[in-house]
């Protein structure tokens, strides 16, 4: 069995192993080097944090193992189709590769798919489900935000 097949299935028995315990059936594995880093389910069941899917868990578990939000040279192997606040994480830390077993396609008869957001997210901003607007406020007499960060990063002069 190659790597793929093997993280993959290891994602799928966690997420198995997720259903005995009341949850979603989904699981990640996060690897580097071919070396297991971290491995998560859905834990939305037991935590109420709609944010607690497996593949967020994953690189949480990564990251505080690693002692950093940086998971580049990291792949994620997933159970099922990665929904985009998953994707959008794992881009932002750096993982550059993403394997799943079952489709969007697969989960949809069973209420499981998110394809319906990524096709809403791929709408422009005022043609979205959820209003998102831009209100560019600026407090009298404090520096920009963003400076006053860049300045205690050491980045400004």
């Amino acid at each position: 069995m190659d790597d793929e097949s093997r993280f993959l299935c290891e994602a799928i028995e966690l997420a198995r192993a997720n259903i005995g315990k009341g949850g979603r059936p989904f699981g990640a594995v996060l690897v580097r080097d071919g070396e297991v880093i971290a491995a998560a389910v859905n834990e939305i069941h037991a935590t109420n944090d709609p944010t607690s899917h497996a593949e967020m868990n994953a690189v949480r578990a990564a990251s505080r193992k690693l002692g950093s939000p940086d998971l580049r040279g990291c792949v994620v192997y997933a159970s099922g189709h990665p929904c985009p606040m998953c994707l959008a994480a794992m881009r932002l830390s750096g993982v550059g590769e993403v394997f799943y077993a079952y489709s969007n396609e697969d989960g949809a008869p069973f209420g499981l798919s998110t394809a319906a957001i990524y096709e809403d997210l791929a709408r422009p901003f005022p043609e979205q489900s959820m209003a998102i607007r831009h209100v560019p406020v600026r407090p009298e007499g404090q520096a920009d935000l963003y400076a006053a960060w860049a300045e205690a990063q050491g980045r400004l002069k």
